[in-house]
């Protein structure tokens, strides 16, 4: 008798363990429940800016960068300087922990006392970046830290990205959000520049396929320069323009080129890109020749 009541514990022993850590978490007390648009937590923040309590940093920024909000008042909130937190269930406010020091709930299933970060949804598989000096999601096996970049890119580009210094440490060229701790998408473009993924889109679909940032094409765009090549080819000029040259600098390759002037584009002679522009005179010409000609 006494094997079998073993037996049976043993079973539902093991049953109870067979529960993932998200589950687990759901079943604590409040879990799921509280929080904000941006993240599920079990607590509120006291600004130390302006002294106020809000769920989360970034609820403090929409409101007090609101076009309601005087300019001058106007300010973000400093992650890394938060320095009290409210319990959600009790209401007690106390130091920065993970759980609450009157009813012991836990305030953040994922906590990080560095960037005094709560979240309880630890499917974005948060973690850490020291070098970046605050929290990212996707897994940290999934990243590298780039020194020259100083961002976290996935580990897919480390043998094969272009380096821009401090890429991702401005504003996005499109829509002027600073894009190192953005909560949006990011996309990192084949010269190395930074943009929100959906951004890019609407840039696509605008039928912008050039860096806002360089200039450089954004993709692969052999096939769309072919298309030119068989546009141009039917659409002879006049014959008062068959002897006209131009001078035009590539985006892509940065060459110049001497070219037959065509009103629909320009090829460069040296990567075969039609991403070019014309320029107003020979590159090569020196400054007093060219005061020359503009004098003459």
């Amino acid at each position: 008798m006494e094997s079998e009541s073993e037996t049976s514990l043993s079973s539902q022993s093991s049953g109870i363990s067979e529960f993932s850590d998200e589950e687990v978490s759901l079943m604590e007390p409040g879990s799921g429940n509280y929080g904000c648009s941006h993240y599920r937590r079990r607590c509120k923040i006291r600004a130390p800016c302006c002294n106020e309590i809000f769920d989360c940093r970034h609820c403090h920024n929409e409101a007090k960068n609101s076009i309601q909000i005087d300019p001058i008042d106007q300010h973000d909130l400093p992650r890394h300087k938060v320095e009290q937190v409210i319990c959600s269930l009790c209401g007690t406010e106390q130091d920065v922990r993970q759980y609450c020091t009157n009813c012991g709930v836990c305030m953040g299933t994922y906590f990080c006392a560095k960037c005094k970060f709560f979240d309880d949804d630890t499917s974005k598989n948060q973690f850490h970046c020291d070098d970046c000096g605050i929290c990212r999601i996707g897994g940290k096996e999934n990243f590298f830290h780039c020194k020259k970049c100083e961002c976290c890119y996935s580990k897919s580009m480390e043998s094969g990205h272009h380096c821009v210094e401090r890429a991702m440490h401005h504003n996005c060229p499109v829509c002027f959000e600073f894009l190192f701790d953005s909560m949006k998408g990011i996309t990192v473009l084949r010269c190395g520049h930074t943009i929100h993924d959906e951004c890019m889109q609407d840039m696509t679909q605008h039928f912008r396929y050039s860096c806002p940032i360089c200039s450089k094409s954004i993709g692969d765009m052999s096939s769309a320069w072919e298309k030119l090549d068989e546009v141009i080819a039917s659409t002879p000029m006049p014959e008062i323009y068959w002897n006209k040259m131009v001078w035009i600098l590539c985006n892509d390759c940065g060459e110049n080129s001497h070219v037959q002037f065509h009103v629909v584009a320009h090829k460069c002679l040296s990567c075969k890109s039609y991403n070019t522009r014309q320029i107003r005179r020979d590159p090569t010409a020196s400054c007093a020749s060219g005061v020359a000609e503009t004098m003459s």
